[in-house]
């Protein structure tokens, strides 16, 4: 099978397309033949040698990526859940060595889905670790009830775009922050009120908030306290919620923490209903095909873009 080999840190170029051995499933695995990946700004920045590089280097070959859907091909003997011909989709061994970037991908059943028959390959990778992402640190790590006031920094990026519908769906009230360009496609994904962070500092017109949920970093982690509540709840997912932050919080009887996706083929399910109830869908901005990796690479970096880029894959 062909897979790009990360053969050291830097450019998009340093993936290098290659033949290796297509891999066998283990016995709570799965052959997925991949038709769609999904491009996160984590694996940029693992393919420049930062974020989980350190975990991987030591692997032989380093296959970048997480996010993948297709087709079951195999399974392995302790499999119950999926059958050959199945089409799934999920985020694979997250945080762990993914190897997304190829034909053919091994998944432990435990982190997959069945992909919704309503949506394309390309929106269900899409719908994987940024979904994910916004699931579980509304749902589980914010437990999210009707009638809050939910502030999403970046919410027409990948992570944003899909934090703001699961909010919608709970029928909180949602807040977004984005470039005024974006103000109508969020209106569209359900928020209610639009904030240019250009022309705005957040925490000078929000400051009644529920909960926050950052994607921007330490230095929008602590201004964006400001904003909640007295017992509200902001959480990093770039680990923005740091010993200094979090003692700044408590003062406030504000709970920030810091907060790493994972792998859940349980949690993947339920995104998968309400994908097929068109409660959530994906926005994908920019598809690629398989050969233009690099580009789709580039595309990610000008964190510039609206929803999601994805491969295809013939």
């Amino acid at each position: 099978m062909k897979a790009y080999i990360l053969q050291e840190p830097g450019a998009p170029q340093n993936l290098q397309l290659q033949e290796i051995d297509t891999p066998t499933p283990k016995p709570n695995e799965v052959l997925v033949k991949v038709r769609a990946i999904s491009i996160n700004p984590v694996d940029t920045k693992v393919r420049e040698g930062k974020a989980l590089y350190n975990s991987l280097k030591e692997e032989n070959p380093i296959i970048v990526g997480w996010d993948i859907s297709g087709e079951v091909v195999a399974v392995g003997d302790d499999v119950k859940y999926f059958k050959v011909g199945d089409e799934v989709f999920g985020m694979v061994n997250f945080p762990g060595h993914g190897k997304a970037y190829a034909e053919y991908v091994a998944a432990p059943e435990s982190h997959l889905a069945h992909k919704p028959a309503n949506i394309s390959h390309g929106e269900a990778a899409a719908a994987t670790l940024a979904a994910l992402t916004a699931w579980q640190v509304l749902v589980h790590q914010a437990g999210i009830k009707a009638g809050q006031r939910v502030l999403i920094h970046a919410a027409a990026g990948g992570v944003g775009h899909y934090a703001v519908q699961i909010a919608n769906y709970y029928k909180a009230i949602v807040i977004g922050t984005a470039s005024e360009e974006n103000h109508e496609f969020l209106r569209n994904m359900g928020a209610v009120e639009q904030i240019d962070y250009h022309k705005y500092n957040v925490e000078d017109v929000v400051m009644d908030a529920d909960i926050v949920l950052d994607s921007l970093g330490e230095e929008n982690t602590r201004r964006s306290l400001a904003t909640l509540r007295e017992g509200g709840t902001i959480v990093s997912i770039l680990g923005g919620a740091t010993e200094a932050v979090q003692a700044e919080a408590k003062k406030r009887n504000i709970e920030a923490k810091s907060y790493l996706v994972h792998s859940s083929g349980e949690d993947q399910t339920q995104l998968a209903d309400l994908l097929r109830q068109g409660h959530l869908r994906s926005h994908v901005a920019h598809t690629f095909p398989f050969e233009e990796m690099a580009k789709a690479h580039e595309q990610v970096e000008t964190r510039k873009t609206r929803g999601k880029v994805v491969v295809i894959l013939d």
